[in-house]
């Protein structure tokens, strides 16, 4: 049986030989570089450009962006016949193909959001190590986190305002370059399929572009939304937790619905900007028919008018729009909303991957893509849908054991971050405390 065979359906006359070869795995690992670059998008917002009122969102943001980062190539790993060989991208990296670059790119990205998070913690990690060699608590697990705390604080056991305000400026430094680097993590993936001239429902010079704002769309949703779980369970928790470090239900519910609005708002643009992209492309293929257009027609308003029309732009892209725009946004109507973006974007992928191998070679033929779903080898299982599921579930757990390390709900936050309004003096703070519900309620 050759490859893709086992899921695809055929219609009217299409060649022996052509099957659907890019299959789910292929539309999660867009998807998921996606997440990673508008995670990191999110971060830098804050670290970049000074808007204090994403503060709670970028250090979970930025953390929840290198959680992120190791599940990117998995997918692709899936897809692979020889699986083994992935490693020749990361070994042997150069720039004459984009699937190439992609080893360049990864590892740069990796490095520096690794060297950012860093900075940004390293006052907590050294006041962490510092107390636990002061506690001396005997035991196999404090003494490897003696040893953990220590080993993440490399050496740099500096305090002092000076090293402080240089962990700032680093990072600073790093949130910057890393946006180009970031898009260009995703946006060569639309590089790939717009450059592909074979394909008439790929090529297009604003595929890069579609692919780096819906990401951006995408990763912030994704943080918002797990963000809205981490928070609703630690008020179950609250009253565990009160007697031990004066937490309320009340205040976190505050902080929580504070940060959401705030973050609600820069999606919504971003939201804005994505789907008027995407609406331009489908209005300029209309105005310059090419060769293939007929067929292209026949695609987009007829055999995936559901996926594209119905799923994308109405459930993922409409719906959401109107529900973020209605005033006294609340937490349900919020995740509702958070949920139908992700499965807009995830449609476009879908549309873009599936949709763009629908239609033969000959112009004459159609194939569709039938996802598996229970798997009856490991090819099935891999390019099917506890596959894709594996792929969406793996970053949560790499986040869990993270945030055990780099604190990234605030009750530890570091001061090595960009702090603007630090010099506004008293009518600064007390602004400041005014804005934030969890400042308000320590004032």
């Amino acid at each position: 049986m050759g490859h893709g065979e086992a899921w695809t359906v055929k219609e009217l006359f299409t060649y022996p030989n052509e099957y659907v070869y890019w299959s789910i795995q292929i539309v999660m690992y867009p998807f998921m570089t996606g997440l990673v670059a508008g995670a990191f998008v999110l971060s830098s917002l804050y670290h970049v450009f000074g808007i204090k009122q994403l503060r709670d969102m970028a250090r979970f943001s930025l953390v929840f962006s290198f959680a992120l980062l190791p599940v990117a190539p998995v997918p692709l790993i899936f897809h692979l016949q020889q699986p083994l060989r992935a490693a020749n991208v990361f070994l042997t990296p150069h720039f004459t193909s984009a699937i190439a670059a992609f080893g360049v790119v990864f590892c740069t990205y990796g490095a520096l959001v690794a060297a950012e998070i860093w900075f940004v913690y390293r006052e907590h990690l050294v006041r962490r190590a510092l107390e636990l060699r002061a506690a001396g608590r005997p035991g196999v697990l404090a003494a490897g986190g003696r040893l953990l705390y220590s080993i993440l604080t490399l050496g740099a056991w500096d305090l002092s305002p000076a090293a402080v305000a240089a962990d700032k400026k680093a990072v600073r430094i790093l949130a910057a370059a890393g946006i180009p680097i970031a898009c260009f993590l995703h946006g060569y993936a639309g590089f790939i399929f717009g450059s592909v001239k074979a394909n008439a429902m790929w090529m297009t010079p604003l595929m890069p572009v579609i692919f780096i704002m819906s990401a951006i769309v995408s990763g912030i949703a994704l943080c918002m939304l797990t963000y809205m779980v981490v928070m609703e369970g630690r008020k179950l928790l609250a009253a565990r937790r009160s007697s031990r470090t004066g937490e309320s239900r009340a205040e976190i519910a505050g902080v929580e619905m504070h940060v959401i609005r705030m973050t609600s708002r820069y999606l919504l643009l971003f939201l804005v900007f994505a789907i008027s992209l995407e609406l331009l492309d489908l209005v300029f293929r209309g105005y310059t028919a090419v060769k293939a257009w007929d067929t292209l027609r026949s695609v987009i308003y007829e055999k995936d008018f559901n996926s594209i029309f119905v799923l994308q732009y109405g459930l993922g892209n409409l719906v959401p729009l109107v529900l973020l725009l209605l005033p006294r946004l609340t937490l349900r109507r919020t995740a509702v909303s958070l949920l139908l973006v992700l499965l807009g974007v995830f449609m476009m992928r879908w549309n873009v991957v599936i949709g763009g191998q629908a239609y033969s070679i000959t112009f004459s033929g159609y194939m569709h893509y039938r996802l598996p779903v229970w798997p009856h080898d490991l090819d099935t299982f891999k390019e099917g849908l506890f596959g894709a599921l594996l792929v969406g579930l793996l970053p949560f757990p790499v986040f869990w054991a993270l945030a055990k390390v780099f604190p990234v709900m605030g009750e530890a936050w570091a001061t090595t971050v960009p702090d603007n309004e630090g010099a506004a003096g008293e009518d600064g703070e007390a602004g400041q405390a005014a804005e934030h519900p969890r400042a308000a309620l320590s004032a």
